[in-house]
């Protein structure tokens, strides 16, 4: 049996990796891409306690293996929903802030068919003594208009820039979080 040359073993594996890629990000339809709650948040209209919250869910489509997308949710004392702020490039470009903010029951919805992760939880007596700082420097970030998707701001630089503002979050941004360092 010939051995494949070295151009051919080449062709070989570019075409392996190749539908690799297209299989790993076939879902390219942001339109019927999940959004459903992954069960991780816990319901505010049963707990009552005030709650902080950080997310991390792979990028979308082919952007998901290299960068995460991020973004934070509160949920006040006695609250029936949170409020989750995060950053997003269409907003920019459909002439809106790039920081968004809306309340939801489901601050742990799949970032268009990524499974969300937890970053940081905080509970309790220490989240109602930080959600006020927490609020403030989110009302002090600098970049709510801008977005750029390498190397920031975009919706990495956001809850780093957060983490950073309020250090006792102990907040560790994701490896994969792409822009966390843009305004350090």
């Amino acid at each position: 049996m010939r051995m494949l040359t070295i151009p051919m073993q080449l062709k070989t594996i570019f075409l392996l990796l190749t539908l690799l890629f297209i299989n790993a990000c076939s879902n390219n339809d942001w339109h019927t891409a999940s959004r459903e709650s992954a069960g991780i948040a816990v319901d505010p209209k049963i707990v009552s306690k005030p709650i902080i919250e950080f997310y991390a869910a792979d990028a979308f489509s082919w952007r998901g293996w290299f960068a995460v997308h991020t973004w934070i949710a509160i949920k006040p004392q006695d609250a029936k929903e949170y409020t989750v702020y995060e950053v997003v490039g269409w907003n920019k470009n459909n002439g809106l802030p790039a920081l968004r903010e809306y309340k939801t029951i489901t601050p742990d919805r799949y970032w268009y068919g990524a499974k969300p992760e937890r970053i940081l939880f905080i509970e309790g007596e220490q989240a109602n003594n930080l959600i006020p700082k927490v609020v403030e420097a989110i009302d002090r970030y600098p970049y709510k208009n801008e977005y750029t998707l390498f190397p920031g701001p975009n919706s990495n630089t956001f809850p780093a820039w957060v983490g950073n503002e309020v250090p006792e979050l102990d907040l560790d941004m994701p490896f994969r979080a792409i822009g966390s360092g843009y305004a350090n």
